[in-house]
């Protein structure tokens, strides 16, 4: 038995342990909260066919993370973006999205950049988890169609409407019948199909359209099967670093076309690597633009300031993407994932006070003070339709001594 002795220096000494937690406790909740970062994700293909373009979009919504951190944070806390690598495939894509949804729990998503990498993400993570995505550059029709609950968004306008304008300008430049060969995937069928309608409705002849799988060393028999048809225009609709310049290469060297056409995934100076650069001189695309107004000058000030490149495609609607969603979770009030939707489309449209790139603090006095807002952009007026898709511009740009330079709007 114990003596009582020692049951007074037991009692002691529960008696005193008893009083540090009880202080403890008081101090825990006398304390206030440690202040939580606000998560947003980026999906970008960092890896695959198109790894040389995604670092100046990721840089474009970087810099509006950065502007808005400047200005006071996102709900009095710090906005953090987390990245995730799409690899421009489906299934990279949805891996992607299912760890910043389910193990990042960030709030809402820009990306993805292509098309299907975006509608898996979609449709497998970020639909399924109430996350609002918005991609900078998905541009296939089959973006429109998605069963997304209003979830899915684009900045970045459909390839119905590019393909109408690549379509206009071929046949502006005198150029009457074309072959055209496609990465088959939704990106390349969607804007194959529309340049193919467009041109033919607009009195063109397409000698053929024929799709292509991605990865292969050797396309000389799909080469020489456009060819074949006597097309001297070849229009190729892929990806830069990927088949777009392995097609191009080996066309070049066959020598049977006289002329060439891009979609905008083939934009990149380095498809140009052991090309030679006189086969291409003249060659054009339409990449998407930003119109002339505040905005796009204010981005490209602040880019170009941050020592980025203004003009690099897809980075002003990387911005736009990044600092729409920001908007939204701040006139949501929250980091609930519930509402960011509406929020977004609340703070793209009329009516409202215009803010332009860079005016986080103005924006966050007038949500404070239950006044409309109307987010004017980067790359244009980013209002919303019903399906979550926009207007946009194209531009034109042509190879001239091996390099894409900007010629002017693409009428």
């Amino acid at each position: 038995m114990w003596s009582i002795k020692t049951l007074r220096k037991t009692m002691q000494i529960l008696k005193k342990s008893i009083l540090t937690a009880l202080a403890v406790s008081a101090m825990i909740a006398a304390s206030p909260a440690i202040a939580q970062n606000v998560k947003i994700g980026f999906i970008g293909g960092f890896t695959g066919p198109i790894e040389a373009l995604v670092p100046p979009i990721f840089e474009g919504s970087k810099l509006a993370v950065s502007d808005i951190n400047a200005q006071g944070g996102i709900l009095g806390n710090t906005l953090e973006m987390i990245s995730a690598d799409g690899a421009c495939d489906s299934t990279a894509g949805a891996s992607a999205a299912d760890k910043l949804v389910n193990t990042d729990q960030v709030v809402a998503i820009v990306g993805a950049v292509c098309s299907g990498e975006t509608i898996s993400a979609a449709s497998n993570a970020a639909i399924p988890g109430n996350v609002t995505i918005v991609s900078p550059s998905a541009s296939s029709p089959a973006v429109t169609t998605v069963e997304d609950n209003d979830l899915l968004f684009r900045v970045s306008p459909s390839d119905s409407y590019q393909g109408d304008v690549l379509a206009r300008m071929i046949l502006s430049k005198g150029i009457d019948t074309i072959a055209i060969s496609y990465i088959n995937n939704d990106y390349g069928k969607g804007l194959a199909d529309a340049v193919a309608a467009s041109f033919a409705a607009n009195g063109g002849t397409v000698a053929a359209s024929e799709g292509h799988e991605e990865g292969k060393a050797d396309y000389r028999a799909e080469v020489g099967s456009l060819a074949a048809t006597g097309a001297d225009t070849l229009v190729l609709l892929a990806y830069a670093n990927g088949s777009g310049q392995t097609i191009l290469r080996q066309a070049t060297e066959a020598g049977d076309f006289a002329n060439f056409v891009f979609g905008d995934g083939m934009i990149d100076n380095g498809l140009m690597t052991g090309i030679d650069a006189a086969s291409v001189e003249g060659a054009f695309a339409t990449p998407p633009g930003a119109p002339d107004g505040p905005g796009a000058a204010i981005f490209a000030q602040s880019a170009a300031a941050a020592g980025l490149d203004p003009t690099a495609i897809f980075s002003p609607q990387a911005y736009d993407a990044a600092f729409m969603i920001a908007l939204a979770i701040e006139k949501n009030g929250s980091t609930d994932r519930e509402g960011v939707n509406v929020a977004l489309r609340e703070i793209a449209s009329a009516p409202g006070e215009v803010i332009l790139p860079g005016e986080w603090a103005k924006a966050v006095a007038l949500i404070a003070a239950g006044k409309d807002i109307n987010y004017e952009g980067a790359g244009g007026a980013q209002d919303f339709d019903e399906n979550g898709d926009v207007a946009g511009t194209y531009n034109e740009q042509a190879v001239q001594s091996g390099v894409f330079v900007t010629v002017g709007p693409a009428s």
